[in-house]
């Protein structure tokens, strides 16, 4: 027979012989009590609670807490039932539903008994669950799902020892970022356990395989990158992509241990011409447009000069471009830019902008000019105008393709937040700069090297360190149809020695 709920103690008559005697009826419900007990077991309150037991135990709170620790559950919820009369006297099922490495559910039974006017859960480990008994416990086995695999463009594996050690730099970072893709969710099994025993499975949870990521690196392009750094003995990089998406088809650093090609910061050198040409295109100069380009001049308090300082004397726009002329753009930096201007120009090749490839990768850095030397020395690219390698390789990707691209090693749909959005470039630009970059290679500072037909280009010699004669990183970027690159080699000289024969190795070995 179902008890029912009442707001006060009532007294009732009891006959006795000799008299009547008045006693308290019990308050409340079985029911109210059940769901107080669990609405509190959903809030892990164990102390609320312990206040609603008949004589708990000392270890009352240990077995709740150490239900839901075994269980690792980020969430439960407890439902009741009903009150029930039967041979174990008033008992209120519940519904368990656990979430955790194994989400399960559950039916459960408290048994009630009437104590000093009220009702009171009679606890034992079965109020936890129907099989847990005195020495039990519960325990979870996880199984690690299988990782998915990480692959080439064409599907090849990549995150297997045999891949090339560079790509391996890439594999780790990719699995620093994307773990949880790649290993999906592990199987697990809830089981009953005495002392380490397994008594009874009580729930598992099946396996949700991990996603696999194809990146964009071509093995072919990567090998010949490779290949092209073979007897190299500095450090050195190579990032090749593709203009048209932006993504990264090789990154090779040689030796491994540092990935320079997308965390080395260097000063470009005349590499960042690019730039600054594109600015002084922007601004009204012609590619057949004379300018000045003698040996020496000084900007600002500072004497600048010429490779070897040789004296060009008067000459084209496009000439002074391709025998890289510090003084020419040094001088026309401050007389016809300003800080402003080439720094605006800057951050639509990318410098200043976060860059998201997938990995992680340092942004270039281009700092406002604070005066005339400055602004003379981040027009070569020298001075505080810092960049890696996959940064300058975009230099020459957004010219191949007309705009600046964000690169990526990812699909797009996995590429993280935050990057760049594509910026176009001014059509008179590109169309200037396809004549400036090609004359490097044809009558420029590269001509002595044996490039491909139909490469462009940009040699770099950027200075570091202190001294009347500091060292120099070597720097060669270009393109050539749909594929960009760039190339440094730490304290190599000068970029026509030294990068540039290394790019045009890379480009033949494409050929073959």
């Amino acid at each position: 027979m179902r008890r029912k709920a009442v707001i006060a103690a009532v007294m009732v008559p009891l006959a006795v012989a000799g008299g009547v005697v008045w006693a308290l009826r019990t308050q409340g419900s079985a029911e109210e009590t059940a769901a107080r007990y669990l609405d509190a077991w959903s809030k892990s309150d164990y102390a609320a609670m312990r206040t609603l037991v008949v004589n708990p135990p000392g270890d009352f709170e240990r077995w709740y807490k150490g239900f839901h620790d075994d269980l690792k559950l980020t969430s439960a919820r407890f439902t009741p039932g009903a009150a029930r009369e039967g041979e174990a006297g008033t008992t209120v099922d519940f519904r368990a539903e656990l979430r955790g490495p194994v989400d399960f559910g559950y039916t459960g039974t408290l048994r009630l008994v009437e104590r000093d006017h009220g009702w009171r859960v009679s606890f034992s480990p079965s109020a936890i669950h129907g099989d847990l008994k005195a020495g039990t416990r519960f325990k979870i086995t996880e199984v690690p799902a299988e990782s998915a695999p990480i692959t080439a463009a064409d599907g090849t594996r990549v995150d297997t020892p045999s891949a090339p050690g560079s790509v391996l730099q890439l594999v780790e970072g990719l699995k620093a970022e994307y773990g949880p893709r790649l290993k999906g969710k592990p199987s697990a099994r809830v089981e009953i356990v005495k002392g380490g025993r397994p008594l009874k499975t009580v729930a598992t949870g099946k396996a949700v395989s991990g996603s696999s990521i194809r990146t964009t690196i071509d093995l072919r392009v990567h090998q010949a990158g490779a290949a092209a750094l073979e007897g190299v003995s500095k450090p050195a990089s190579l990032v090749a992509l593709r203009p048209s998406t932006g993504e990264v088809l090789a990154v090779v650093n040689r030796p491994g241990g540092f990935n320079r090609a997308l965390l080395g910061k260097y000063p470009p050198g005349s590499t960042f011409k690019v730039v600054t040409a594109s600015a002084l295109v922007a601004g009204g100069v012609a590619p057949d447009d004379t300018v000045e380009c003698p040996p020496e001049q000084t900007i600002g308090g500072f004497a600048f000069h010429n490779a070897e300082f040789h004296d060009y004397g008067r000459l084209s726009f496009r000439d002074a471009f391709a025998h890289s002329c510090n003084t020419t753009f040094g001088s026309m930096s401050v007389d016809d830019l300003g800080g402003s201007r080439l720094a605006e120009v800057a951050r639509s090749f990318g410098f200043g902008a976060p860059i998201t490839p997938g990995v992680p990768a340092v942004r270039a850095e281009f700092p406002d000019p604070h005066d005339d030397t400055d602004l003379a020395s981040a027009a070569i690219g020298q001075g505080r105008v810092l960049a890696s390698p996959l940064n300058m390789a975009t230099v020459a990707a957004a010219i191949a393709d007309g705009t600046w691209r964000q690169p990526r090693l990812v699909p797009p749909s996995l590429v993280p937040a935050g990057g760049a959005a594509p910026r176009r470039l001014e059509p008179a630009v590109v169309s200037a700069l396809r004549k400036l970059m090609p004359a490097v290679v044809s009558e420029g500072t590269a001509s002595a090297v044996a490039f491909p037909p139909g490469t462009a280009g940009k040699t770099g010699t950027a200075e570091f360190g202190s001294g009347d004669e500091p060292p120099t990183h070597s720097w060669f970027i270009g393109y050539q149809g749909d594929l960009a690159f760039a190339v440094i080699v730490e304290g190599g000289g000068t970029g026509a020695a030294v990068a540039a024969p290394i790019a045009s190795r890379f480009l033949a070995g494409l050929s073959r």
